[in-house]
């Protein structure tokens, strides 16, 4: 590829283009935006950190600072925050406060606490068949499947998430919503709708494995349309963006029928992301309003049997997280640390017992390094001890 080949979307995804396409989604592709409302702000006190020298151990064995860290892992924001008060803001790459970044997989996490809103107010069974709410995916790949199945990625259907597969599952889905041209024919399907009725057959039982599938989260989105009777785009905008008090609007990639691409496809600013995080560290509430429900957040952090021997028997236990509990990786249950996670290194950390959230935008080259993810969060971990004494 030249240098100066123009940024398509053919090509948006492969290193080095992310680095300019992860911020300007919306010029690509048709999207949904999620509107801040008409609230002020949330106003940030700040309270200057100098964190660039706190160190940690790397997964080379080595020693090594934040500042390496983030030197080394294509960032584009970094944001620490603690108890409201932002400690470190730096971005790169030509970020600034109100650019946006394709958040990836962290979206997911977003309609994780959507589904926990259904469920207080009696709309959404956790231990329903998903066929209850959407009676058309009575494929073979969803048969007996639930919508607790979905929530904690324990879901049999037959799905492979290889990113380095340029024909994995994953991009076959990706490519109903334009990411992936060169997989479109004649078989494609038109929508993430009918793509997830394509599927057949299963790979495992139903809530006998945590495997990772991003069509799951996709279903779910559906599945929340029907049970709260509205548009995705609209109940996220009106149940939880709108109020975190954004600085700015969301938005996220969609499919030809409009249908929001909830898997990985959201868009937003990192100071925005950190009022996630600290509604998440708080319990479900923000500027004095309770957004999710605290006992959701709290079952999301203590999990329960099934939900930890799924993962613990994965192949993500590698990560050393405890449990994966309503679309949000809970990296030490009894830490109360929390982890909303996408690839190219998208990360919303969230330490609640201690009120920290930090927000890490990337544009790594590879879907998934293994090495910058994992110091990434040694990198986080030292700080948020360094900031807990």
């Amino acid at each position: 590829m030249k240098k100066d080949d123009p940024i398509t979307t053919l090509n948006w995804g492969i290193a080095p283009n992310n680095r300019w396409s992860f911020q300007y989604m919306q010029a690509l592709f048709p999207t949904c935006r999620l509107r801040r409302g008409t609230a002020a702000p949330f106003e940030f006190a700040i309270a200057a950190q100098d964190l660039q020298n706190v160190a940690y151990t790397r997964t080379s064995g080595e020693t090594g600072t934040v500042k390496q860290m983030i030197d080394d892992s294509y960032t584009d924001s970094f944001l620490v925050v603690k108890s409201g008060a932002i400690l470190t803001e730096q971005y790169f790459n030509n970020m600034t406060a109100d650019s946006h970044h394709l958040l990836n997989s962290v979206t997911k996490s977003f309609v994780g606490m959507l589904a926990g809103i259904a469920v207080e107010r009696g709309l959404l069974n956790p231990e329903a068949l998903i066929t209850e709410y959407l009676p058309g995916l009575d494929n073979s790949a969803w048969e007996g499947a639930t919508v607790r199945h979905l929530l904690d990625m324990t879901a049999g259907a037959y799905y492979h998430e290889d990113y380095a597969d340029p024909e994995a599952d994953f991009w076959k889905e990706a490519a109903t919503v334009g990411w992936r041209p060169a997989l479109v024919d004649g078989n494609t399907p038109e929508s993430l709708y009918d793509y997830a009725k394509s599927l057949q057959g299963k790979d495992q039982e139903n809530g006998s494995m945590f495997h990772y599938r991003t069509v799951t989260t996709n279903v779910i989105g559906m599945i929340l349309e029907k049970a709260m009777g509205g548009r995705l785009g609209d109940l996220l905008t009106e149940e939880i963006w709108s109020k975190l008090s954004p600085r700015n609007d969301a938005n996220v990639v969609v499919d030809k029928l409009g249908t929001l691409y909830v898997g990985a496809g959201m868009s937003a600013c990192a100071r925005d992301l950190a009022n996630f995080g600290m509604m998440m560290t708080s319990d479900g509430r923000l500027n004095g309003q309770q957004i999710v429900p605290a006992a959701w957040i709290q079952d999301s952090i203590a999990g329960d049997v099934t939900s930890r021997q799924c993962y613990e028997g994965s192949e993500y236990a590698a990560f050393g997280f405890s449990h994966y509990r309503n679309q949000v990786w809970i990296k030490d249950s009894a830490k109360q640390v929390m982890l909303a996670l996408g690839i190219h290194g998208q990360i919303i950390y969230m330490d609640k017992l201690n009120d920290i959230v930090m927000v890490k935008l990337s544009t790594q080259p590879e879907s998934v390094d293994m090495d910058m993810f994992m110091d990434a969060f040694a990198a986080m971990d030292a700080i948020a001890h360094q900031l807990a004494v």
